[in-house]
């Protein structure tokens, strides 16, 4: 624990400032992925996903997130990484885990997303958060069977931060 860790003190005792646990969906489905475009700030293209309720399991806030920004009823395959930079998200430090999943269905935008569509990995939009962090890893995976490593990140992270 470092000091800047505590926000504030209260009767209680001290109230730590830590990370908001979320999840993001790589949906597959006939012709591509499913994005969202966000309808709240920050403004633009993005995996569907949100922050994870009280009392829910990762898996459980994967599912709602994707039914209620996407319409569509998936079937999680897969944990592809933890993204946990803290500059992954400049609202807030969030630890996002991120899945793959497969669905098919009419794709309905809701809740936080505007408009949601099927974009192939060769035409992706540009990407809000680090979501296209995220689909490079994505994509290497789908070309290499290889998930992202614990140490090649840490070296991404010191990288950008020189």
């Amino acid at each position: 624990m470092t000091e800047n860790n505590i926000h504030t003190e209260t009767a209680a005792g001290p109230k730590y400032r830590n990370p908001k646990p979320t999840v993001d969906i790589i949906i597959e489905t006939k012709g591509g992925i499913v994005l969202i475009e966000r309808r709240n700030e920050p403004f633009g293209w993005a995996l569907p996903g949100g922050f994870v309720d009280e009392g829910e399991s990762i898996e459980h806030a994967a599912i709602r997130e994707a039914l209620e920004e996407t319409g569509l009823e998936i079937e999680l395959e897969d944990l592809l990484y933890v993204y946990s930079n803290p500059d992954r998200d400049k609202r807030m430090h969030t630890i996002s885990t991120v899945f793959t999943a497969r669905a098919d269905g009419t794709i309905k935008a809701g809740d936080d997303a505007k408009n949601a569509k099927v974009f192939s990995l060769e035409e992706l939009p540009e990407l809000v958060f680090d979501h296209g962090e995220i689909l490079k890893d994505y994509i290497h995976l789908k070309a290499s069977a290889e998930k992202p490593r614990p140490a090649d990140k840490l070296k991404y992270y010191k990288e950008r931060s020189s």
